[in-house]
């Protein structure tokens, strides 16, 4: 199972989906970065293959970041892989 993780601005955690597979987990990348990318303020929808009732939208434009962990029970403590973090500088 494959975590994609999105910083948002002045949020402190993660939004996070999962997909079962690396190319899912990378087509779903790779469409994050190119609505980041756009500057566009476009709503970016996403689905969860882990929790099915999970859905996320998020303005592309308060998305800062964005990372692919691939979950293989490494964490310690919280329960979540370490990731990034990121400061918003505005």
């Amino acid at each position: 199972m494959f975590t994609i993780d999105l910083s948002i601005k002045n949020t402190a955690f993660p939004i996070s989906v999962q997909r079962k597979t690396a190319e899912d987990a990378e087509a779903v990348y790779q469409l994050i970065l190119a609505a980041i990318r756009s500057g566009n303020p476009d709503i970016v929808e996403l689905k969860c293959e882990g929790k099915t009732e999970k859905k996320i939208a998020v303005r592309a434009s308060e998305i800062l970041g964005v990372q692919i962990v691939q979950k293989d029970g490494t964490a310690v403590g919280s329960g979540r892989p370490p990731g990034f973090f990121a400061l918003a500088a505005e």
